[in-house]
């Protein structure tokens, strides 16, 4: 099939080189023409695990093209995903100016049929908004050219993405017609060779389950973070209530972790968008609310945890900070609770020095120039000159780190945990104060 993906982002960039994957001659289209020269010299501008591979084995074999060429883009693909960004507004709903621009396009310069498809998460009724645009452009044309309409929104994680797309656990799509459905399942068939995975709905639901899985998802999260709370108060342990109710069925393990509070581009954006949504159409969603007062609330857990300890004043005292990224994988600092943290430090005074796998370059870019920020070239170089340590991202390098070297490198032996990564008791016995989410320094119990 010919297909063209208008955005270059994390959802089109793998969207159009996973479908090129598959055979499909794929233009991804971008007006950024510094993102497209990047791309079509080889570069990827975005970090996901596999993504550069499958770009540029498809690039190489002429499948995936990237262009700023808005008419050859439009006249390429028969289906036409847009999956361009949708950033909150000051008042939290969705930013629909890209994707509505994308239709306009399409609508002026289309000469055959389209099928176009919303693949930016977009607010309930993006469709329609789409179809009305594209139908406004054809007729200031004076043309009535056949066009169907679809969602199709992304289930992707961030640091899997490709895996995602490539073995998807279930395709929503929402369609008004036969042809789409069928267009939808001709270039959805590589994806789901083992059994049906194609749930076909109207666009307005389909535009919905995106919000309610990503509201679901947060919900979750928000829920085990206030519980590790209250974990903490009582001397209960949050990591075995973590495995005594996702043993059972019915609630399962997934996203049961306790933590510092989620981020990124897509949990924090959706709820407010659908708090936003509701609120329009005179509902109060409660619960979507305290999810959003909790994560916010989340956010600040580590740096009370410091103020405790240390006090408010902080001048003169350096903080290591192992991870920056909001979740492991991914450079992307969206949202991530290390901006608050490290902003908070630096308003009380203190120096901070961070260090994440991947995340450096954007670091660099978020805090711009400050001189109490520094940049160590490992986790064992950011204790140095610390007063104590910061742990905000779960990356794998973390995991196993040598207590006794920690213990040594900083000023005051205390280990700040976002994360939960180690056993409070091994941490303890390597004579660390272990202040982690919910979780005594302690057993009270023999496994």
């Amino acid at each position: 099939m010919k297909i063209t993906v208008v955005g270059t982002g994390y959802v089109g960039l793998v969207t159009g080189a996973c479908l090129a994957d598959m055979g499909n001659h794929v233009v991804c289209l971008d007006v950024d023409a510094r993102k497209i020269q990047v791309l079509n010299e080889g570069g990827i501008p975005i970090h996901e695990p596999g993504l550069d591979e499958v770009v540029r084995r498809n690039a190489a074999a002429g499948r995936l093209q990237f262009t700023t060429d808005v008419p050859a883009a439009v006249a390429h693909g028969t289906l036409q995903f847009i999956a361009v960004g949708t950033p909150p507004d000051e008042d939290g709903s969705a930013d629909l100016q890209y994707v509505l621009a994308a239709a306009r396009n399409i609508g002026r310069l289309m000469t055959d049929y389209k099928l176009v498809i919303d693949k930016s998460t977009v607010p309930v009724g993006t469709a329609d908004k789409v179809k009305a645009a594209i139908a406004d452009e054809l007729a200031q044309r004076g043309m009535s050219l056949e066009f169907s309409m679809a969602s199709n929104p992304e289930f992707l994680k961030e640091g899997a993405a490709v895996e995602d797309f490539m073995r998807p656990d279930r395709i929503v799509v929402g369609v008004e017609d036969e042809r789409a459905v069928n267009l939808l399942r001709a270039v959805y068939a590589p994806f789901q060779r083992s059994r049906e995975k194609l749930v076909v709905m109207d666009l307005r639901s389909a535009e919905l389950t995106k919000y309610a899985a990503n509201a679901m998802l947060a919900t979750r999260i928000s829920f085990m973070n206030e519980l590790a709370l209250l974990a903490e108060r009582m001397g209960a342990d949050i990591e075995l209530v973590r495995q005594g109710i996702g043993s059972d069925p019915r609630i399962g393990y997934h996203f049961l972790y306790a933590g510092a509070g989620y981020g990124g581009s897509c949990f924090p954006k959706d709820v407010k968008a659908l708090i936003r949504t509701s609120s329009e159409e005179g509902l109060d969603l409660k619960v979507l609310q305290a999810v959003e007062d909790a994560n916010d609330a989340q956010k600040m857990v580590l740096v009370n945890k410091v103020v405790a300890k240390f006090g408010n004043d902080l001048w003169g005292k350096r903080f290591a900070l192992w991870g920056l990224a909001f979740k492991p994988n991914t450079d992307d600092m969206r949202e991530a609770t290390s901006r608050v943290v490290v902003a908070e430090l630096l308003a009380r005074g203190a120096s901070v020095t961070v260090y994440d796998p991947v995340a450096m370059d954007e670091a660099r870019r978020v805090f711009g120039v400050e001189p109490r920020i520094a940049y160590a070239s490992g986790p064992m170089q950011a204790l140095e000159g610390a007063e104590a340590l910061i742990i905000v991202t779960e990356w794998k390098e973390f995991r196993s780190p040598d207590f006794a070297a920690v213990k040594a490198a900083l000023g005051t032996p205390v280990i700040f945990d976002g994360r939960n990564l180690y056993e409070p008791a091994l941490v303890a016995e390597a004579g660390l104060d272990y202040q982690a989410i919910g979780r005594p320094q302690t057993r009270r119990v023999p496994r």
